[in-house]
C-alpha cells in the first residue's frame, strides 16, 4: 500500500464518507495537490475510476492531469502505472477521465458511472453545470464529488450554493459539515510543506496589495471588488453594523428623515433593490428576483409603509418613469412624500448642483460645485455613498475622529445577505471621463463587463437623497381605478 502524506486539514476527505466535498481557500493551500494524491490513493487502494471536470477544459494541459503524474513519480512513489498522454491507468486497471464542463455540458451525466469525480477550480462553475452534476452524483449510492476552488465573487454559482449558506459556520470554524456536505476552509499556514520562497512571495503582497486583494489571493476571501470600484472591500467591511461598536452606538443614534429608495426591474436577470436609510444606518436591503415591474413597486411601497419612511426615491430613469401614477396611488393616504430620482440629470440640472463638494476641506477659493466635480446624479450619490464607507472606514479600522454624519453603518439584522450586497457595493466602477468630471459606469456598461445589474447597490445609493426643507407634497390626481 502506498505511503500518502497529506495536509492534516484535508484528513476528512479520506476517513469521512460524504457525497459532496469541498475544498476552500486561497493560494499556496496544496489543496489540488492533496486531493491529487489522496484521489490516486484511492485508484491504488479501491481500483476506483476518477472523472476529472473543469467547466474550462481546451486541451488535456488545461486539465488536472500533470497533478496526478506528480503524484505518482514525485510524492507517492508508485511503480508500473501507465501515465499516457490524455489519461492515467494504474497497474489494475483504475484510470482517469478529464472533461471540460462548458464545451460540452452533457458529458456531466457520465460522471454517474464513476465513485469519485473532482471539480477543479470549482469557482468557475456555470449554474448550469451545478444543476446537471449534483442529480447525477447524488443519484449513484457511494458515490462522492470532490470539488477544489478559490472562491472568486460571492454572487457567483458556486459560492452561492457551497459557500454563503455556510459562511457563519465557515468563517467561525474553518468547516462545515452535515449529511450532504463536507467544506473544509485550507489556506497556506495549514500547508506543512510551506517554504520560504512562498513566504517571500507572500509578504510582498501582503505589503503591496490592497488588503482586499491580498485576502483573496492568500485567505481564500471573495474577490468582490472590480478594478477601479469606487468602494473596496475593506470599507464595505467596516461599515456592517458600525453602529454596534460600543464607543459608537450612541454617535450613531438615527435622527432625521426615514429615506427609502427602489431600483426597480421588470422580469428577468435583473433584480429590484430596495432600502430604508434613517440617520447614518442603513436600516433595511432586500432583493426582490421574480415579477413584473408594478408588482416589485407594490413590493417596495409596502416596506416603505411598513418602515414609516418619511420618503420614497425611485430610479425614473428608462421603464421606472412610469410608475408616478403607482407610487402616488400607494402612499397618497400616509404622510410619505416621494420623488423620482433621475440618475442621468447632470450640470446644473442635478440635484444640489450649486453645493460645494466637500466643503470643509482645502482652500474656499479652490473649492467646486457638486456640478463642477460629478458628470450627473448618479455619479454624485455614489461618490457620497463612497465618501461615507471610507470614513467608516477610517475611524472603525483606523482609529480616526469623524463626524458621525459623514459615515454610514448597514445593519446585519437588516440585511438578507451581506455577501450578495458586498459583491454589488465593491463591483460599481469610476468611468473615464473626457472633461475629468467623476462618473461611474451605467448598468448597460456593467453587463458587458459581466457585473451583474445592482439593484441593492443602487436602492442604497439613491437612500442618500437628502429631502429638501419645507416642501409640501403635490397631490396627484390619480383615479384608483385607473390602476392596473
Amino acid at each position: 500500500m502506498p505511503l500518502l502524506k497529506i495536509n492534516k486539514k484535508l484528513e476528512p476527505f479520506i476517513t469521512k464518507p460524504k457525497q459532496l466535498k469541498i475544498a476552500i481557500g486561497g493560494r499556496g493551500s496544496g489543496k489540488s495537490i492533496g486531493i491529487g494524491d489522496a484521489l490516486t490513493f484511492k485508484m491504488a487502494t479501491e481500483k476506483a475510476d476518477i472523472y476529472c471536470l473543469r467547466e474550462f477544459q481546451d486541451s488535456i494541459a488545461d486539465s488536472v492531469h500533470r497533478v496526478f503524474e506528480g503524484a505518482i513519480n514525485d510524492r507517492l512513489f508508485l511503480d508500473g502505472w501507465n501515465v499516457q498522454e490524455k489519461k492515467i491507468i494504474s497497474p489494475e486497471g483504475a484510470q482517469t477521465t478529464y472533461k471540460g464542463a462548458s464545451r460540452n455540458p452533457n458529458s456531466i451525466q457520465s460522471a454517474q458511472g464513476y465513485k469519485y469525480s473532482w471539480f477543479e477550480e470549482a469557482q468557475t462553475m456555470s449554474q448550469a453545470s451545478i444543476d446537471k452534476l449534483l442529480p447525477t452524483i447524488l443519484r449513484n449510492p457511494g458515490a462522492e464529488c470532490w470539488f477544489s476552488a478559490n472562491p472568486q465573487s460571492s454572487a457567483d454559482p458556486f459560492s452561492q450554493r457551497f459557500i454563503v449558506p455556510y459562511l457563519k459556520e465557515l468563517e467561525k470554524h474553518g468547516y462545515y459539515e452535515d449529511d450532504l456536505h463536507l467544506i473544509i476552509v485550507v489556506n497556506w499556514r495549514d500547508n506543512p510543506w510551506w517554504n520560504n520562497e512562498q513566504e517571500t512571495l507572500r509578504l510582498w503582497d501582503y505589503a503591496n496589495l490592497s488588503r482586499a486583494k491580498y485576502d483573496w489571493i492568500w485567505e481564500g476571501k471573495f474577490n468582490d471588488e472590480v478594478e477601479d470600484s469606487i468602494i473596496k472591500a475593506e470599507w464595505f467591511d467596516a461599515c456592517v453594523d458600525a453602529h454596534k461598536i460600543d464607543k459608537l452606538k450612541e454617535v450613531f443614534k438615527p435622527l432625521g428623515a426615514k429615506i427609502a429608495a427602489h431600483d426597480p426591474s421588470d422580469t428577468g436577470k435583473d433584480n429590484k433593490g430596495y432600502a430604508m436609510r434613517h440617520g447614518s444606518i442603513v436600516q433595511h436591503i432586500y432583493e426582490k428576483n421574480s415579477g413584473e415591474i408594478d408588482v416589485g413597486c407594490d413590493w417596495a411601497t409596502n416596506l416603505a409603509r411598513e418602515h414609516k419612511a418619511d420618503w420614497f426615491i425611485w430610479d425614473g430613469d428608462g421603464m421606472g418613469a412610469g410608475l408616478k401614477r403607482q407610487v402616488s396611488n400607494s402612499l397618497d393616504s400616509t404622510n410619505t412624500k416621494y420623488q423620482m430620482f433621475k440618475g442621468s440629470l447632470s450640470g446644473k440640472g442635478q440635484d444640489n448642483a450649486e453645493r460645494l463638494y466637500q466643503k470643509d476641506y482645502g482652500e474656499k477659493n479652490n473649492q467646486l460645485t457638486n456640478a463642477e466635480v460629478f458628470k450627473n446624479n448618479r455619479a454624485q450619490y455614489y461618490i457620497a455613498l463612497a465618501d461615507r464607507c471610507y470614513n467608516t472606514y477610517r475611524c472603525v479600522v483606523k482609529g480616526e475622529y469623524v463626524d458621525p454624519e459623514e459615515m454610514i453603518s448597514f445593519n446585519s439584522d437588516g440585511i438578507e445577505s451581506i455577501p450578495a450586497l458586498r459583491s454589488e457595493l465593491c463591483r460599481i466602477p469610476r468611468k473615464n471621463n473626457s472633461n475629468g468630471l467623476q462618473q461611474i459606469m451605467n448598468k448597460q456598461e456593467m453587463k458587458k463587463q459581466g457585473i451583474d445589474s445592482p439593484g441593492m447597490a443602487d436602492s442604497i445609493m439613491m437612500a442618500m437623497f437628502t429631502p429638501p426643507l419645507k416642501k409640501a407634497r403635490k397631490k396627484l390626481n390619480y383615479g384608483r381605478s385607473n390602476v392596473v
